[in-house]
């Protein structure tokens, strides 16, 4: 196989034995486009000849551009076999521009790599000159006073992802190298993504209408950006419905709405959020969709589509932010994340929409099965059909039946008066709803709790 020839954002090495070249070309192509391609095992004219790849390579290349580029970067290294031959592949991107290779500058001119001089460096760069981001001021938080967890799930995946190289120093320094530091405190990305009190507000709910108007559950929740991803990940997957199969000898249990397209859509919110809006970060999940609002009306000039069905550079509100995101493998900050979302959703046969309002960003996912349960809102319960003692079906209950019964399946112990505030009727419709509801069959008092006879009707079969 051969590739089309080296560009200005491709470039390709015979063997990684040319790697500190190579890092003046990834320099180059940084400065004049903040993106490229570096391949390892190909000739100039794109002619695959592959090279031997050990368990040391990849992170080798990782090192030696950690240590040669500045400002730091984290590029993406894969080995790829192409005609059963093996080469390295090195994606990369930045905006922290000028960057330099061991202290000398270059820029990408057709497929070379020229160095620049200081005069030429200084009138070129320019351009790039800014105010201080917001990101970098300084927060009220020392350095040391970082939320360790959050810290820790971190560094675990950026490691696993090949982003971050393995390093034995102090996490403060971790932390300075990444630029979320200002002194002996951190800056307010680094609050934002891994202090123990950094304000940011998350609510999340359950709804048993189409409308907020009859919630099952209701959370609000305050942490990081990294504690708020994990939660909100947790609440929405706990709370859609699998299905289970048998593919060869090995069940497969199979989410409503694929992981991939929740994680890359919380991801996302949090990434173009505004941290100083008057609304909050809202997850709601309703019978027929789920929707994921971040504060902050949409970044980008280029509607979504466009980065859809064309390949277009992101716009990043927030770069530092994006960057640790990127580094954990949260985040792809190359503009594709709706075209991975859409790719996911179509295997998967999932409808999704979003509205970009005044305030902020909604994104919603249609559910495949709006009038099946709910399966659980806590760690310890799991719904199943052994959780019933009937397994049949509730079709001659009402809608306002059904949520009572699916509101009675969350919390047996609930009382009627619970219940009125949850479903905005009075105490007495509520006790028709009941007795109406145990005349049919599908519950009974077990002392101070409600027994469930009959399993709620569902779509699926689980």
């Amino acid at each position: 196989m051969t590739f089309t020839g080296e560009t200005e954002t491709i470039e390709y090495k015979t063997s990684t034995g040319e790697l500190k070249v190579a890092c003046n070309s990834i320099v180059a192509m940084l400065n004049k486009h903040g993106i490229g391609t570096v391949y390892f095992g190909v000739k100039d004219n794109g002619e695959v000849i592959g090279q031997k790849i050990t368990n040391d390579t990849v992170r080798d290349i990782s090192r030696v551009i950690y240590e040669s580029i500045k400002p730091q970067i984290y590029p993406t290294v894969a080995k790829v076999d192409i005609d059963e031959k093996s080469i390295i592949k090195v994606e990369f991107n930045g905006e922290d521009r000028p960057y330099s290779s061991k202290g000398k500058y270059y820029i990408r001119v057709s497929d070379e790599d020229r160095e620049i001089n200081p005069t030429e460096l200084k009138r070129f760069f320019k351009q790039f000159d800014t105010p201080e981001n917001w990101e970098a001021i300084k927060s009220d938080t020392p350095s040391d006073s970082y939320e360790k967890d959050s810290f820790e799930d971190f560094k675990t995946k950026a490691v696993e992802a090949g982003r971050l190289p393995v390093v034995q120093e102090p996490v403060v320094n971790i932390l300075n190298r990444l630029g979320l530091t200002s002194g002996d405190y951190l800056n307010v990305a680094g609050n934002l993504l891994f202090g123990t009190n950094p304000g940011i507000v998350l609510k999340a709910g359950i709804f048993a209408t189409e409308h907020k108007l009859t919630f099952i559950d209701q959370q609000t929740k305050e942490g990081n950006i990294f504690q708020l991803i994990r939660f909100a990940e947790k609440y929405i997957m706990q709370n859609i419905h699998w299905r289970s199969e048998i593919i060869g000898f090995e069940r497969i249990e199979t989410p409503e709405i694929p992981a991939e397209v929740v994680r890359e859509a919380l991801a996302n919110s949090f990434v173009h959020a505004i941290y100083h809006a008057d609304t909050n970060h809202e997850i709601c999940i309703y019978p027929n969709r789920i929707t994921i609002y971040n504060p902050g009306v949409y970044a980008s000039p280029n509607p979504p589509d466009d980065y859809i069905k064309k390949d277009i550079p992101s716009v990043i509100r927030n770069r530092i932010i994006s960057k640790i995101l990127y580094l954990s493998h949260d985040f792809e900050n190359f503009g594709s994340g709706f075209k991975r979302i859409d790719s996911f959703c179509q295997d998967a046969n999932v409808r999704y929409g979003y509205e970009l309002m005044q305030t902020g960003f909604l994104f919603t996912l249609y559910r495949s099965s709006p009038n099946s349960v709910i399966e659980s809102v806590s760690d310890s319960y799991v719904n199943s059909p052994n959780n019933t003692s009937n397994n049949e079906r509730s079709a001659d209950l009402t809608e306002t039946e059904k949520t009572v019964m699916l509101i009675m399946q969350m919390n047996a112990s609930i009382t009627r008066e619970e219940l009125s505030l949850k479903i905005s009727k009075t105490v007495r419709t509520v006790q028709r709803i009941i007795n109406s509801m145990k005349d049919k069959g599908y519950i009974q008092r077990s002392g101070s709790k409600w027994k469930l006879l009959k399993q709620l009707p569902s779509d699926d079969s689980h």
